[in-house]
This record gives C-alpha cells, sequence and structure tokens, in this order.
C-alpha cells in the first residue's frame, strides 16, 4: 500500500475537509502518513476530528511531512463546485518539487493546468485526476437485467448534502461484519475510491444518460464476483437539495427497496444556505421514498451541534414517531440496524 500525505491547508475540521475525514478514519488504497494543514499542526488528525487519536500528525507544511515516506499527496478538501482553492496551488507545486505525485478529487483538473502538468513532466511524478470521466467506450447503458436481482440493495440517503452517508455505509458495513452478515458497497463518490472500493462509480462525473447503466453494472458486477447478502449504496446529496438533487436513480435504477435515511435534526437549511430553502420534514421525505416504491427501515443522526442528551431525546422521538431503529453513527456504530436487516433476509 503505498503512503499518502492529505492536503486540507487550514480546513481540517469543516465540512469541505469531508474527503480527509473518510481517509483519515479508513483506506484500504493508501496509508495515510499525515495531514497538512497550519491551523493544526502538531496535533493528531483523529483527535482533530472526532476525539480519536489514529496517530497521523498533522504538519505545518508539506516539507515537515516528507520524513514520513510518502509517495502521494492527496487534495483532501472538497470545495462547492469542485473548483481547485487558488491559495493551495502553491502548496501542490512545493509537493511535486519535492516527489510527490498528486491525487486529485476536484472537477477542477491538475492534469489541465499547464503550469502543473510541466512541472509534474519534469520531476517525474504523475498527476491522478479522479473526477475525470470515463471514455464513452467504457460507459454503460441501463439494461433491466438488475430486475431480476433478488439480493437486498439498501440505499445510504440523506436529507441534505454532507451528512456522513458514506461514512455510515462503512460502519453500516463494519457492524454486519461483526453480525456474520456479508455485505459489499457501491461507492459512487471520490472518497469511496480513495478509501479502496472496489465496486462503483463517480455519480457526478458520468455523463447524465449513463448514469443508471453504471449504477446497474457496479451492483451486477459486485454482485456476481462477491454474491453477498446485501449490496449497500452510498448516496450523494439529496432527493430535494436544489443544488443537485440526487436519489431516485438508487431506487429506481438501482432498485434499492429499502433506505437507511441520513438526517441532521438541527439542520434548518440545504446546504446551510438560507436562500436554498428549508429541508423538508422528515415525514414528507419517507412517504415521498415511499412514492417511488421503497421503504425506510432505519434513520442514522448527524448530530452536528446537538448535546449528549438532544442526541438521546431526538432517537427517542424518532423511534416512537416513526417505529423503526434510529442510530447514532459515529458514537455508536450501527448495531442497532441488525435485527432489522436479519429479518430482511429470511
Amino acid at each position: 500500500m503505498d503512503k499518502a500525505i492529505i492536503l486540507t491547508t487550514g480546513l481540517l475540521n469543516t465540512a469541505d475537509a469531508k474527503t480527509a475525514h473518510g481517509l483519515i478514519r479508513e483506506s484500504e488504497r493508501f496509508e495515510i502518513t499525515g495531514v497538512v494543514d497550519t491551523q493544526h499542526a502538531g496535533s493528531d488528525a483523529g483527535t482533530v476530528l472526532d476525539g480519536k487519536h489514529r496517530n497521523i500528525p498533522v504538519f505545518a507544511s508539506v516539507e515537515d511531512a516528507l520524513p514520513t515516506g510518502a509517495q502521494h499527496c492527496i487534495i483532501g478538501v472538497a470545495t462547492t463546485g469542485g473548483r481547485f482553492p487558488d491559495f493551495m496551488l502553491h502548496i501542490v507545486k512545493t509537493a511535486i518539487e519535492n516527489g510527490l505525485s498528486i491525487v486529485n478529487g476536484l472537477h477542477d483538473y491538475l492534469s489541465e493546468r499547464p503550469d502543473i502538468s510541466e512541472l509534474a513532466r519534469l520531476h517525474h511524478v504523475q498527476l491522478t485526476d479522479i473526477r475525470k470521466p470515463k471514455k464513452f467506450s467504457d460507459l454503460h447503458f441501463w439494461t433491466g437485467e438488475i430486475l431480476h436481482l433478488k439480493t437486498p440493495v439498501v440505499a445510504i440517503m440523506g436529507t441534505d448534502c454532507a451528512l456522513g452517508k458514506r461514512t455510515t455505509t462503512r460502519l453500516l458495513m463494519k457492524s454486519c461484519s461483526d453480525a456474520g452478515i456479508d455485505t459489499q458497497m457501491i461507492y459512487t463518490g471520490q472518497t469511496g475510491w480513495l478509501q479502496g472500493g472496489r465496486y462503483g462509480f463517480i455519480f457526478d462525473s458520468t455523463l447524465n444518460d449513463f448514469v443508471s447503466g453504471e449504477l446497474e453494472n457496479a451492483i451486477l458486477t459486485c454482485h456476481a464476483e462477491t454474491a453477498p447478502q446485501f449490496i449497500f449504496l452510498e448516496g450523494q446529496s439529496a432527493l430535494r437539495n436544489p443544488s443537485g438533487p440526487c436519489g431516485a436513480e438508487f431506487m429506481l435504477s438501482g432498485c434499492a427497496r429499502h433506505v437507511i435515511l441520513v438526517h441532521s435534526p438541527k439542520r434548518e437549511f440545504f446546504d446551510k444556505e438560507p436562500h436554498f430553502g428549508k429541508i423538508p420534514s422528515l415525514e414528507t421525505e419517507m412517504e415521498l421514498i415511499g412514492l417511488y416504491g421503497s421503504k425506510v427501515i432505519a434513520l442514522a443522526l448527524n448530530t452536528e451541534d446537538c448535546t449528549a442528551d438532544e442526541m438521546e431525546s431526538y432517537r427517542a422521538d424518532y423511534e416512537e414517531r416513526f417505529g423503526i431503529p434510529v442510530l447514532l453513527p459515529i458514537q455508536e456504530g450501527c448495531d442497532r440496524i441488525i435485527p432489522a436487516l436479519k429479518s430482511l433476509l429470511k
């Protein structure tokens, strides 16, 4: 496994660094040896993220991180619109000059910037732009073959962006593994690939006509090669987020008849932007999911801005109102849903 440092440059403790957050928690593709973030230099990245020491030091500069032996520098931020932050470019150049290959998950491709590309050529390093679309010849169109799939498909969807859908999916898989349930995950974002996902595609880099087909192909390939008891789909955005509505594909094209819905009780507006509009109620979101022919089998709470007492209060309220398990993935994992999943296998 190649070693890598992550570049967050002051954003480590913000939602913009969600790519870094996923890699700090786990990665099967890279060994993370450090994070470059001036605001938190001297700390442990895991401690900054969620209070759990993970032996991943935070450095003030790329030069300070070089003794870790990293071969790659991963761009650890996911900015609005996927634009590359200008203030990061000089740090990227420093990384290249020190022999580090760059792994970039933003829509703004470094390989198409002549100065960066030439610098990488001179220093014999690679520029990997994860979000570059597949070639047309490599894309799949939806066939309908998935309609014959018997394996339960569960979509982990959310009421907004950046709620922890991917993290919840990974924690679900751990709980299932501990319970002896064989699962696989279909990744749909760049961080899922960075973490070592075997099956999936990058949703927002795929031509719209082929999103359904790429989803179907990933699910069917996963089923053919691993025959799991459940297939989990990593959701993106939200059904009614106007800046990027998404979710119908998972239920219709991916045949996800079961949904685990991630929700932040204290988040009022989409993307925390009042002009984007208010996040609709859980009742109407669950009703909408039902109209697609799917059923919400559990809620998972993003507990941002909640006290410990508030977390438990929201959980008790939702379990009473909806009669389904309510998970606190970060605090407790996802063991609470195991009985419900086992009932689907009978």
